[in-house]
């Protein structure tokens, strides 16, 4: 059955080196982790899907990727200085300091269970810089929160590259930073997280349309290219709108504790390219922005037919990285009991999505024959340029297997005896934990056919 906690996946995490504790041996940081061997690969598959279906499968879709570190003006203008901020309480009997927005009971304290807290006060959630040899230390850098603002200020510099016509999107990968009050959920929330953003620039008159297409663009892939299941994700519309925002809502994942966002779609009207162009007063703006004086560039659209320039609306798609990859391994795990009263754990992921592609398996590690024709199977299979290829040399072919089960592996390749008399091998399906034998001459074909089908 799927994993009833998140513990399920920390543990399979540690133990088969998907993610690690950041700086583990001085302690730890809090929201902070490090990805393994298995990890780093899941969530370069991830990415990789994601961006096949935002910018490879389509034409009006352009990518991006913007710096981390940008100029304080940048933030000031967003709002996010005045007010990209959480409510903060402290508990006075135990020190203890809490959102108080995610708080179990907001009138006691999560830790202690005392009732004398503080009064909530906005606590500023992006991590400030002191960049170059400034002589009293002031901030004049910040470590993004977001890449969607990185993208807003670059909007003429892509257009000018790349010259399009409404509607047309950014679409920009990588990470941001957020001095989050309490980390919590594993790789859910933490302080240094990677986002994978797309911005779809509309005229005005086609916002609500867009909106929707979005919202099933983005449910179907999560579906179809993750492989969740449609009764395990749910849109959720905002019950209160942020004042730029025309219409918000997210597509929340059913885990353990229940159904939490993995990704926000948003309609956000003309607020960010209006809050960061030159000449304001030269564009009708709609939404409500501060007066901008030092930007040097106008981030405004002109119509080539009816010379009209104006503000783009834009449509957001905004998703949670590592939020994906924790509800992919939720998903996939299970816990099976065997027919020899014995049980595994294994990894269901969809096959393009796994993190070793195929293992080639010698049946005994003393026999070079043996090692010799797995060497040229796992040669063969690497030239497909399919993903990560593993060769097992321990001659325990059972913990191999097992071990192939919970990293995910969709098949085994096991070379044995028979091998060097009829040039077969045994096909191991990680699912079915069926075995069937084939020539070698046929792997590469068969293996190729295994990733490449749309089925879990």
């Amino acid at each position: 059955m799927p994993a009833k906690t998140v513990n399920d996946i920390v543990a399979l995490c540690k133990r088969r080196g998907f993610i690690f504790t950041g700086s583990e041996i001085y302690g730890g940081l809090g929201g902070a982790y490090d990805y393994g061997p298995y990890g780093v690969e899941l969530m370069r598959n991830i990415r990789n899907a994601w961006w096949n279906a935002m910018v490879y499968s389509r034409n009006d879709i352009e990518g991006l990727d913007a710096a981390l570190i940008s100029n304080r003006l940048m933030w000031k203008y967003s709002g996010h200085e005045a007010s990209f901020s959480d409510p903060l309480v402290e508990c006075k009997k135990c020190g203890a300091r809490m959102r108080q927005d995610k708080m179990r009971d907001q009138t006691k304290c999560d830790n202690c269970g005392s009732t004398d807290l503080t009064p909530p006060r906005a606590y500023q959630l992006m991590m400030g810089l002191s960049i170059g040899a400034t002589a009293d230390g002031a901030i004049n850098a910040y470590l993004r929160p977001e890449t969607a603002t990185t993208t807003y200020v670059n909007f003429k510099n892509v257009l000018d590259a790349r010259p399009h016509k409404l509607p047309f999107g950014i679409a920009q990968i990588g990470k941001a930073f957020r001095n989050e009050i309490s980390p919590r959920g594993f790789v859910f929330r933490m302080r240094e997280f990677e986002q994978a953003e797309m911005q779809y620039f509309v005229n005005p008159a086609d916002d609500e349309k867009y909106f929707e297409m979005w919202k099933k663009i983005r449910m179907d892939w999560w579906i179809n290219t993750l492989g969740i299941p449609a009764e395990k994700l749910r849109f959720t519309p905002h019950e209160k709108l942020a004042h730029y925002a025309k219409a918000a809502g997210d597509i929340e994942y059913e885990f353990p504790d229940g159904f939490d966002e993995v990704e926000g779609i948003h309609n956000r009207q003309d607020f960010d390219l209006g809050s960061h162009t030159k000449s304001q007063d030269e564009f009708k703006i709609q939404a409500h922005v501060l007066e901008n004086k030092d930007s040097t560039t106008k981030l405004a659209y002109s119509d080539a037919q009816t010379g009209d320039s104006f503000i783009p609306f834009v449509i957001e798609t905004a998703m949670g990285v590592n939020r994906a990859m924790l509800a992919v391994m939720l998903d996939a795990y299970t816990e099976e009991d065997l027919p020899d009263g014995k049980s595994r754990v294994v990894l269901k992921l969809k096959p393009a999505l796994a993190p070793v592609k195929a293992a080639v398996i010698p049946l005994a590690r003393n026999i070079p024959e043996l090692l010799t024709i797995a060497n040229n199977i796992e040669n063969d299979l690497r030239k497909l340029n399919i993903g990560r290829i593993e060769l097992e040399n321990s001659g325990n072919i059972g913990k191999n297997y097992r071990r192939h089960d919970e990293i995910g592996t969709p098949v085994c390749i096991t070379v044995d005896h028979q091998t060097m008399e009829d040039n077969t091998v045994t096909l191991r399906y990680r699912d079915s934990m069926a075995q069937e034998r084939v020539a070698i001459s046929d792997v590469p074909q068969r293996v190729m056919e295994i990733i490449t089908k749309n089925e879990k």
